[in-house]
């Protein structure tokens, strides 16, 4: 098993690889490539969230002040919308007419993504370790 801060930066890391072919597979229309990545890349998400949720008890993050409830609304709300591109995409599997709607909720996710990220660094450097 990895410490907390390893599993976290390994997983983050890992994720934002895989989207950045996530992203390239899909603006390509490869599909056969897009939706394995985009299942691995939900998986990794998943893992960095809970090495991150790990990594919380590590700090006082109620000590970073209001960037902790901001970051922590902000990865709820991201989290959530992943499922928005995750309908379209399947919604245009099935032949509906949503492929711009799709392109634009995973630029919107990726978006949020970036910014639950940065908050989130920001957030555990401005807490006090414990």
């Amino acid at each position: 098993m990895l410490s907390p801060t390893a599993g976290f930066l390994s997983f983050l890391g890992l994720t934002v690889v895989l989207l950045v072919f996530v992203t390239w597979t899909g603006l390509l229309g490869r599909r056969a490539l897009h939706i394995p990545l985009v299942v691995t890349t939900v998986l990794s998400l998943g893992a960095a969230i809970y090495y991150a949720k790990q990594l919380g008890t590590l700090y006082d993050i109620e000590s970073a002040g209001l960037i902790t409830p901001v970051h922590l609304t902000l990865a709820k709300v991201t989290t959530a919308l992943y499922l928005a591109p995750l309908a379209t995409g399947i919604a245009t599997l099935r032949g509906a007419d949503v492929k711009r709607w799709h392109r634009l909720t995973a630029f919107t996710v990726l978006g949020l993504t970036l910014i639950t990220t940065i908050t989130g660094a920001w957030m555990i450097l401005a807490s006090t370790p414990l």
